[in-house]
């Protein structure tokens, strides 16, 4: 590495019983060291000047042995074919018109991982190399991102599984034996089939609400909702499927003002609330509708709060924080656990807000909040 001069954001050298000498700092208050993330920077030579804090924890290498060292051995990077980073970028020489290297995954001496990017710092755009500024990051977030979407696909392949062997096995069945069954037996294989595409149909749906919601992209068509009928037909799917009318009771308030929201998306945080009540809560399923007046959630806006509470055993003081997250079950009795995180994503993209805790009776209660206003256009 060859070189120039200019002080960086904050220099620094050994002295001669190789402690670290007091540091020049430009900008008052301004101190490498507070920084998260690592950062080295060499001086027009090559040479290190500043290794912050950061960058010896996750480097393991202690600051006074970086300081003065050329950054080549300093910071032996590698690439992940063992190739040394420093020769192949040549931050020095090359192209006077490069500006840095992009973050990329390069490894340390041991093998460690490390995120890297670079930036060169030219006195004119392509004059010399008078800093190398590097800034180092961990790996740990993007590992627990990857195990996230790999426990993802895991569930998801887990889920499919089952509903598509059935429906594999029962029209495989039907095609090479269809006039062993009588019409009775067709008809129930079928009814299965058809049961079984539904859940694969919903998993799916699931899958690309979370992309949308962890995207920002996720679609709200406004128009005016009946949130008490939309209750209603809830409860009759339950019911239809069996479960005791006298199960569900149903509160709503006088006075409700003019919703305005998804139908759509009004239907699947319905279905979720009113499935994770009656799949792992027990007793009574109390579904409340009141209108909220400004000023009783501290926001000033008018809106209509809905609260479904159960009077099963509940949900632990030390799993409310996790509730709303991907995977979270509250029991063993099946479920992705995707559909409350895709319930606070659906109330969170109509503006409102959803909270859980302990119902009157013991039981689980979760408690969501929309806004009433209609679409400006309509204003």
């Amino acid at each position: 590495m060859t070189a120039g001069t200019d002080s960086p954001a904050r220099t620094a050298r050994r002295g001669g019983d190789g402690t670290r000498a007091p540091a020049t700092e430009p900008w008052p208050g301004i101190d490498p060291d507070d920084l998260p993330d690592g950062l080295v920077v060499a001086d027009e030579h090559g040479r290190v000047v500043c290794f912050n804090a950061a960058a010896s924890r996750i480097t393991a290498v202690p600051v006074a042995e970086a300081l003065g060292r050329p950054l080549d051995q300093a910071l032996p990077l590698e690439d992940l074919k063992g190739h040394r980073w420093w020769p192949l970028t040549d931050p020095y020489g090359g192209l006077a018109t490069r500006r840095g290297q992009p973050e990329r995954n390069l490894l340390l001496p041991g093998g460690r991982e490390v995120l890297v990017s670079a930036r060169y710092v030219r006195e004119h755009p392509t004059g010399p190399v008078r800093r190398v500024v590097v800034s180092l990051r961990g790996t740990e977030a993007r590992r627990r991102s990857e195990r996230s979407h790999a426990e993802l696909i895991a569930t998801v392949a887990h889920e499919l599984r089952s509903p598509l062997t059935s429906v594999k096995g029962f029209t495989a069945t039907l095609l090479s034996k269809w006039e062993r069954f009588t019409d009775e037996q067709k008809r129930l294989m079928l009814e299965t089939v058809d049961a079984d595409a539904g859940r694969i149909k919903r998993l799916i749906a699931e899958l690309l609400d979370i992309s949308r919601i962890d995207a920002g992209r996720l679609e709200v068509r406004r128009q005016p909702v009946d949130i008490t009928a939309a209750v209603g037909r809830h409860i009759q799917v339950h019911t239809t499927g069996g479960q005791a009318p006298d199960r569900f009771f149903v509160r709503t308030r006088p006075g409700l003002p003019a919703l305005w929201a998804d139908p759509d998306k009004i239907d699947q945080i319905l279905g979720n609330l009113l499935e994770n009540a009656v799949r792992h809560g027990a007793g009574t399923v109390t579904i409340e509708v009141a209108p909220r007046t400004a000023g009783d959630d501290g926001t000033g806006e008018e809106g209509t709060e809905v609260t479904v509470s159960d009077e099963g055993p509940g949900i632990p003081e030390e799993s409310m924080n996790r509730v709303f997250t991907r995977f979270w079950r509250g029991s063993k009795r099946g479920g992705t656990g995707l559909g409350l995180y895709i319930v606070k994503g659906l109330v969170e993209a109509h503006g409102g807000t959803i909270t859980v805790g302990r119902g009157p009776r013991g039981g689980a209660e979760f408690r969501f909040i929309l806004p009433v206003g209609a679409p400006a256009h309509l204003v």
